[in-house]
């Protein structure tokens, strides 16, 4: 079980790698009055996907850790920590891109034009 975990969680963070090392930004064109970028994703997009997902993740590890707490047996206590864990730390990745955001966003709005 602790196994299938740790491969499962390897297999994910492999799947993330490819799809940085295969993503490019690409960048409008000058003149491109679009409001999404080149790509077709907004950054609105992105950023619900983003938000999405942690949720996702908080209410599997919620699921989780509330099967184990019934005493159901296909749930181990390795499986129930290692997803607390993914969540904690997906909602602190969350908070940090948060943080970045309004902070640029604060910079850009004291610019002087």
């Amino acid at each position: 079980m602790a196994v299938s975990g740790i491969e499962s969680a390897v297999q994910q963070l492999q799947h993330a790698a490819q799809a940085a090392k295969g993503a490019s930004v690409a960048l409008p064109e000058k003149g491109a009055s679009d409001a999404s970028p080149a790509g077709g994703v907004s950054f609105a997009d992105q950023l619900k996907g983003a938000l999405d997902k942690i949720s996702d993740i908080q209410n599997n590890a919620t699921t989780e850790s509330q099967a184990y707490s019934t005493g159901a047996s296909t749930v181990g206590l390795n499986d129930v920590m290692v997803d607390l864990q993914k969540s904690s730390i997906a909602l602190q990745t969350g908070v940090q891109v948060r943080n970045k955001v309004v902070t640029a966003y604060n910079d850009i709005m004291n610019m002087a034009v």
